[in-house]
């Protein structure tokens, strides 16, 4: 059953799941799986509390750890033109005087002056500050056997810190001359990310990406396929094109263990795979997330145009702020992607990874009776 990706790592499954919830992560990992943390939103001295917490909790089995460290973002570079501070004042003022009129009309109330305000966050923010931080706490923990970079061939410093403490390096791609292009600079494992994923992704169908990213990279790099995975029949989809493994994120929403709102959680469990659309409303990069209020405004006539990463994640950090305080069911997105309109429950991560390996086994049975007959 194991594939060489999972002889290499020590995992029971092929089953990669990345979360942003490090209860998700140990709970994959425990099953047998490799649980991936998405650590976009912890500066260092947080992330050291998150990978603790899951080193505690997983026993000495292995994990992984992704960044969004982008090739081009607003800042790149660092210094005081990279603060958040400072590219706070690079969002138009007509910008925000849009959002606030699509919230005010909305019935969405104004912050409080004395609310608390959380740090900044947003893909393509503080990468050149706390990405030297973030790894080096990330290679201080034993259990991390990968890193990923979800955006762009990562950094050359990360490259060279993992392959020295012997970790591998993953990345993110969504065609194959990506693939070629990460491979030639020393990524060990490619994640082929389909455009029916969640969060950033491409333009090519994980059906049509995989194939041509197998045949670009050749034999001794390892593929795991991502997008529109959610149950043993795509994981044996997925191996049968040439993947040693599933690179999965959107099931993991709908799991007892995910730390969601429950308006979001509501609106996921009601959507169709129609409902999550490829847009820039987000991050200021095209990622698939689930349409609601916020989208739609965007799409509409009058509507500015979307400023590039990080500044419109700022932009809609600052409008969040405002709907997920009031629980506001018609804003209430995610990124996610068109898997999720497959599922129609929350259910224990556990349960989740050993019914995808049963089914896995079902179908690999059911092809191989087609060969006997």
């Amino acid at each position: 059953m194991p594939t060489p990706i999972c002889e290499q790592l020590g995992i029971e499954f092929p089953i990669f799941a990345f979360s942003h919830c490090r209860d998700v992560v140990a709970a994959v990992t425990n099953a047998g799986g490799f649980g991936v943390l998405g650590a976009l939103a912890y500066e260092p001295e947080r992330l050291e509390i998150e990978l603790n917490w899951i080193d505690e909790h997983v026993k000495g089995k292995p994990y992984g750890v992704d960044f969004a460290m982008p090739a081009k973002y607003v800042g790149k570079g660092g210094g005081a033109e990279a603060t958040p501070e400072y590219l706070l004042t690079l969002i138009p003022q007509g910008h925000r005087d849009w959002v606030h009129k699509l919230l005010d009309d909305a019935g969405i109330p104004r912050l409080p002056d004395d609310a608390e305000l959380r740090t900044p966050k947003a893909a393509g923010l503080n990468v050149d500050a706390e990405g030297p931080g973030q790894l080096e706490v990330t290679l201080n923990h034993a259990n991390v056997k990968m890193v990923v970079n979800a955006l762009g061939p990562p950094p050359k410093y990360v490259l060279d810190q993992c392959h020295e403490r012997g970790i591998l390096v993953g990345g993110l791609v969504g065609s194959r001359q990506h693939a070629e292009r990460q491979v030639a600079q020393g990524v060990d494992v490619i994640v082929a990310q389909g455009t029916e994923a969640g969060g950033h992704c491409g333009e090519i169908s994980t059906m049509v990406l995989v194939p041509q990213v197998v045949d670009a990279v050749g034999p001794n790099v390892p593929v795991l396929a991502a997008g529109g995975i959610a149950d043993g029949r795509q994981m044996a989809a997925a191996l049968a094109l040439g993947a040693q493994g599933v690179w999965t994120g959107s099931m993991w929403l709908l799991t007892t263990e995910a730390d969601m709102s429950p308006e979001v959680t509501e609106n996921l469990l009601a959507a169709s795979s129609r409902d999550f659309v490829r847009a820039r409303f987000m991050t200021g990069k095209p990622a698939r997330q689930l349409r609601t209020k916020w989208i739609e405004a965007w799409e509409s006539p009058g509507a500015p145009e979307p400023l590039p990463m990080p500044l419109q994640g700022l932009l809609y950090g600052e409008a969040a702020a405002r709907f997920s305080r009031v629980h506001s069911k018609e804003f209430g997105g995610y990124p996610a992607g068109q898997i999720i309109g497959s599922l129609d429950k929350v259910r224990p991560a556990k349960d989740m990874v050993l019914d995808m390996v049963e089914s896995w086994i079902e179908t690999t049975e059911k092809l191989n009776s087609f060969l006997a007959d």
